[in-house]
């Protein structure tokens, strides 16, 4: 299984940016997708997830103004951000579903991609 993130970069406040990631050798469209992320010294946190049905989940800092989705026929995650604040400031992970690892939203994530660095400067 492999995760690929793009799209990362630096932005003021108040700006957008969209978050891609190609999701391959995994079965897309069977499991839940998720977006999370980490600062140093903190725990990474689920930010945002999709199940196999399309229904999906956010953590209650982001509700309203980020939107995760996901194209089945690009095996392409995605997570659009807006009205970025400097506490978005974060490493960005990209997860997939697996038997064992981090629980969120009713799902266990144990794929993982680099992550993307996203930088909100006020």
């Amino acid at each position: 299984v492999q995760l690929t993130e793009c799209g990362g970069g630096s932005v003021q406040a108040g700006e957008s940016l969209t978050l891609s990631c190609i999701v391959s050798g995994y079965t897309y469209t069977r499991g839940c997708l998720a977006w999370f992320r980490q600062t140093p010294g903190k725990e990474r946190e689920g930010v945002a997830g999709i199940d196999s049905d399309g229904t999906t989940s956010y953590a209650d800092s982001v509700k309203g103004r980020f939107t995760i989705s996901k194209d089945n026929a690009k095996n392409t995650l995605y997570l659009e951000m807006n009205s970025l604040k400097p506490e978005d400031t974060a490493m960005y992970y990209c997860a997939a579903q697996s038997s064992f690892g981090t629980k969120w939203a009713g799902c266990i994530f144990g794929y993982w991609g680099q992550g993307t660095q996203v930088t909100v400067s006020s």
